[in-house]
């Protein structure tokens, strides 16, 4: 295990902002931690990288491993230009290349802007940009907090190719907070986190699988004859429509199969990661 938690806990005054978290991180996985605002996943984040010292519990590594932060705000000059960021920030290590910039450039795709000044940049350039910030050191985990939020869904699933890309061709291990449930999906391991405690974990297949079910919706002529025919409670009814949640695709099967002269028109939609999500974490806004 390349990175573990033991009973990790964080106080403030009389707030507990982690809650005895266990956690298990294996070397080269991509795991995220999920939870609403306020649900200790950043603050979590900042123990396993030492920003934050446990009130109790410990962080415990299977050897020194190089560390690469993206954090939610930038920590980069915006009155420097890419290239002088990131050469006088590789400048603060030992043993960095002499083309360390040049190759992370060529890699994430940032030599046409290398000259433009940071604060010019576009949202999804700056976080590429943060990105090759935190691998400049050539770490063997990367952290990243929250790195797509506020960007738009083009640039959010380019963020993405890129961090996978990165994890598949250098055995990175990746750890990251996320707001977008539907991006978990990406992730080996999915850590649930809310009121400071896990919640669940595993993978996100696991999740929907476990807290997730699945919505028929049967568009029918005859809603009274449905509604009587099928041994199970709608969660919606109206003039035309019911709607089922159901464990299983078999489930919608079988309904299908046995009120196919009443049925006009159906969806079928699998669980996602939001259903599990709130299953887990409750419906109200916070």
């Amino acid at each position: 295990m390349l990175l573990e938690a033991k009973h990790l806990t964080k106080t403030f005054g009389e707030k507990v902002a982690v809650n005895a978290v266990d956690l298990q991180i294996e070397k080269g996985s991509f795991t995220a931690l999920l939870g609403p605002n306020g649900a200790g996943k950043s603050t979590t984040l900042n123990m396993l990288i030492g920003l934050s010292q446990p009130t109790a519990g410990q962080v415990v590594y299977d050897q020194q491993p190089k560390l690469g932060v993206v954090f939610q705000g930038s920590v980069l000059d915006n009155m420097l230009t890419v290239r002088e960021n990131l050469q006088i920030r590789a400048g603060q290590y030992r043993h960095v290349p002499a083309d360390r910039v040049t190759v992370l450039s060529q890699q994430l795709g940032l030599t046409n802007f290398m000259s433009q000044r940071y604060d010019t940049l576009s949202g999804g350039q700056r976080r590429r940009v943060d990105i090759a910030r935190a691998l400049l050191n050539n770490p063997d985990i990367l952290f990243l907090d929250e790195p797509t939020t506020g960007l738009d869904i083009q640039t959010r699933r380019a963020i993405w190719t890129l961090v996978q890309k990165l994890q598949r061709e250098q055995n990175l291990t990746v750890i990251l907070t996320m707001h977008y449930l539907d991006e978990a999906d990406a992730a080996d391991n999915v850590i649930v986190i809310d009121h400071g405690k896990v919640l669940a974990h595993g993978t996100a297949a696991e999740l929907k699988d476990r807290y997730a079910a699945d919505l028929l919706t049967i568009t029918t002529p005859d809603v009274s004859q449905l509604v009587a025919n099928i041994d199970r409670k709608p969660t919606r009814v109206t003039a035309t429509q019911i709607a089922f949640n159901l464990p299983t695709m078999q489930d919608a099967l079988d309904i299908l199969t046995a009120n196919r002269t009443l049925i006009s028109n159906f969806e079928f939609r699998p669980g996602t990661m939001d259903d599990a999500f709130l299953a887990l974490t409750g419906k109200e806004m916070r």
